[in-house]
C-alpha cells in the first residue's frame, strides 16, 4: 500500500517540480541544496538507526568525496559520472581509516568522528600541490549533457539529485528490511546478546559506516561539479553536519523517507520564510522550531503525520 502511494508521489515530485518551479533559477537552486542536505541527512540516518552510532563527522565523506571527484575529472579527464563513483569510493577508504574508532561508543565515537573531519580539512588545506590549498580548486567540470538535456542547468541537476537519493532510500530500505537489518536493530537493545547468539556487530557496523560514506560521498561529489567550486572550509564546513542532523531528527530519522523530508521542510522553511522575517538570526526560529518537533513527536514529523492520517 505504501509503495502504491509513494510511486505516484515521486513521479509527480519528478515531472511536477520543474514544471511549476523550474522557472526560477533561485528556487530550483534551493530545491537542489535541500536535496543535497536530504541525502547527507539520509545516509546519517542509515549510520545512527541502523549502525546506532551517531556521527558528528559526515563532512570529512562530503569533503572527501567532492575533492576526489573535483581532482579526477579536472585533472585527470575522467568523465563525470565516473567521477561521482569515485568520489563515493574515496569517501569509503577515508571511512577505513575510521574504523578503528568503531571500538567506541556514544558520545566518544561521535566526537573521535568529528577529529577526522578536522584532519582531513587540515591535510586538504597544507597539501596545496594536490587540493590547491585554501585556494581550491576552480573549473570543477560541471554535470554533463545527455541526450540534449543539460544536467548542469539548476533543473537538469534536480534530477540528478533526485535519482541519487532515491536510490540511496531504495538501499536503505532494502538493507532496513534485510536479515542484517534485523541484526542491526537487535544490536541497539544488547549489542553484547546479539554477539552471544554468533552476529558479529563490529563487522555489521563497519558495513554501515563504509555505506554511509559511500552514499555522503556521491553526495559530495555531486556538489562539487554542481557549484563547480571547492575550498576545503566549504567542503568540510560543520553545516554538512548540523543541518542534515537537524533534517533527519526533525522528519524521523528511524524511517527512511523522513531524513528527505526533513531536510525539504527545514531548509526550505529556513531559507524562504525564516530568513525573511529574521535575516540576522533567522537561524534560532529553526533551532525553536527544532526543540518544538522533539517535544511534542520525538520521533519526529513523519511519524507524526502517520499517526495524524491513521486517527
Amino acid at each position: 500500500m505504501r509503495r502504491a502511494v509513494l510511486l505516484p508521489v515521486l513521479a509527480a515530485a519528478w515531472v511536477g517540480v520543474p514544471l511549476l518551479l523550474g522557472h526560477s533559477n533561485y528556487v530550483m537552486s534551493l530545491v537542489d541544496a535541500a536535496l543535497v542536505i536530504g541525502g547527507i541527512a539520509l545516509a546519517w540516518a542509515l549510520l545512527g538507526n541502523l549502525g546506532g552510532m551517531v556521527s558528528f563527522g559526515h563532512s570529512a565523506f562530503v569533503g572527501v568525496g567532492g575533492y576526489v571527484s573535483a581532482l579526477v575529472t579536472a585533472r585527470a579527464g575522467l568523465p563525470v559520472p565516473a567521477g561521482l563513483l569515485l568520489g563515493g569510493l574515496g569517501a569509503m577508504l577515508a571511512a577505513v581509516v575510521m574504523l578503528p574508532v568503531l571500538r567506541l561508543r556514544g558520545p566518544y565515537f561521535a566526537l573521535a568522528i568529528l577529529a577526522f573531519a578536522h584532519i582531513f580539512r587540515i591535510l586538504a588545506t597544507e597539501w596545496s600541490s594536490v587540493t590547491g590549498g585554501a585556494a581550491g580548486i576552480a573549473g570543477i567540470p560541471p554535470l554533463p549533457v545527455v541526450a540534449g538535456i543539460d544536467f548542469g542547468t539548476r533543473t537538469g541537476a534536480y534530477f540528478v539529485i533526485l535519482a541519487i537519493v532515491c536510490l540511496f532510500a531504495w538501499v536503505y530500505a532494502r538493507v532496513a528490511a534485510s536479515h542484517y537489518g534485523l541484526a542491526l536493530r537487535a544490536m541497539h537493545d544488547s549489542e553484547d546478546a546479539t554477539r552471544v547468539l554468533g552476529v558479529d556487530s563490529t563487522l555489521l557496523k563497519a558495513a554501515m559506516l563504509l555505506l554511509s560514506a559511500f552514499m555522503t560521498g556521491v553526495v559530495g561529489a555531486f556538489n562539487a561539479h554542481y557549484i563547480g567550486f571547492l575550498e576545503p572550509d566549504y567542503a568540510f564546513a560543520g553545516l554538512w553536519v548540523t543541518l542534515p542532523i537537524v533534517a533527519a531528527i526533525f522528519g524521523g530519522y528511524r524511517t527512511v523517507a523522513g531524513p528527505l523530508l526533513g531536510a525539504v521542510v527545514v531548509y526550505l522553511l529556513d531559507q524562504l520564510l525564516f530568513k525573511e522575517l529574521l535575516p540576522s538570526g533567522h537561524q534560532l526560529i529553526l533551532g525553536a522550531l527544532l526543540v518544538a518537533m522533539i517535544l511534542f513527536s520525538p520521533s519526529g514529523l513523519l511519524p507524526l503525520l502517520a499517526r495524524r492520517r491513521d486517527a
